[in-house]
């Protein structure tokens, strides 16, 4: 049977850790007699939370020693005294512009979203600037006209498209391939390059040597095809992010343009 004096003794101890335990739940540690507030390491476990990353507890033991080691050699930087010295500062500044600075341009964001008919009437806009139909086609790019109209007159004696482009094409990416360009709309090309595959028929070849800033080229139109757009709500979410970009760089942009800068 315990004594009066271990009696008082456990007693105080548990009231001890009792009122502890407070104190303690808001710390994650103490370092050489400092405590480490447990705030830290929600911080950097909400960075982690939005990037996607499950919060497991193998990823909160690594916060915590994470944690641990940055107060240990924060202690170490303060007493070297490198709090004082003007690169410190300078990088405290520049820190304290970009987290203000962020959170300026987040906070617009959220006032001002990207509805879904911005985001559905730019989907309508892409597609109508491209079209309704893609265009199978083979080309044979070179310098000069008149190595041009040769492969043009060789081409209605017979000779292969396919082995004048690996021979001859300067275009070495289709040209290794035939001269296959694959499907595309003509909106995807140079203008006078598109203007002239959308004039052919299929299994038409141009007459004459297509100029463009490339050089001269000869076109084969091979198939047409109604264009195949991936539907709204798949690209959806690319839309609405370039909308946002766009959206943001106006607003930067009216920022600089009231600014009275002297």
């Amino acid at each position: 049977m315990l004594n009066n004096r271990t009696t008082r003794t456990a007693v105080a101890a548990a009231l001890m850790a009792a009122f502890a335990l407070p104190a303690l739940a808001q710390n994650i540690a103490v370092v050489n007699g400092k405590a480490v507030p447990k705030a830290r390491a929600d911080v950097l476990s909400a960075q982690i939370a939005k990037s996607g990353r499950p919060i497991t507890p193998e990823i909160e033991g690594q916060i915590k020693d994470e944690v641990i080691a940055r107060e240990i050699f924060l202690q170490e930087a303060q007493k070297q005294g490198l709090e004082g010295t003007e690169d410190y500062k300078n990088q405290m500044e520049l820190a304290r512009q970009t987290i203000l600075i962020r959170d300026l341009f987040a906070k617009w964001q959220e006032k001002n979203p990207i509805s879904d008919a911005d985001a559905k009437a730019e989907y309508d806009k892409f597609a109508a600037a491209n079209g309704t139909k893609e265009y199978k086609a083979h080309h044979i790019l070179v310098d000069k006209e008149a190595d041009a109209k040769d492969i043009i007159a060789r081409l209605k004696k017979g000779a292969k498209f396919e082995d004048i482009a690996k021979k001859q094409s300067k275009d070495t990416g289709s040209g290794a391939n035939g001269g296959d360009l694959d499907w595309a709309s003509p909106s995807n090309y140079v203008k006078e390059f598109g203007d002239a595959l959308a004039a052919l028929k299929k299994g038409q070849t141009t007459d004459t040597p297509v100029k463009s800033q490339f050089g001269y080229h000869i076109i084969r139109l091979d198939d047409v095809r109604e264009s195949k757009l991936p539907p709204f709500d798949q690209v959806k979410p690319q839309i609405v992010q370039q909308l946002q970009q766009q959206k943001l760089a106006a607003y930067q942009q009216d920022l600089r343009a009231k600014a009275k800068v002297e």
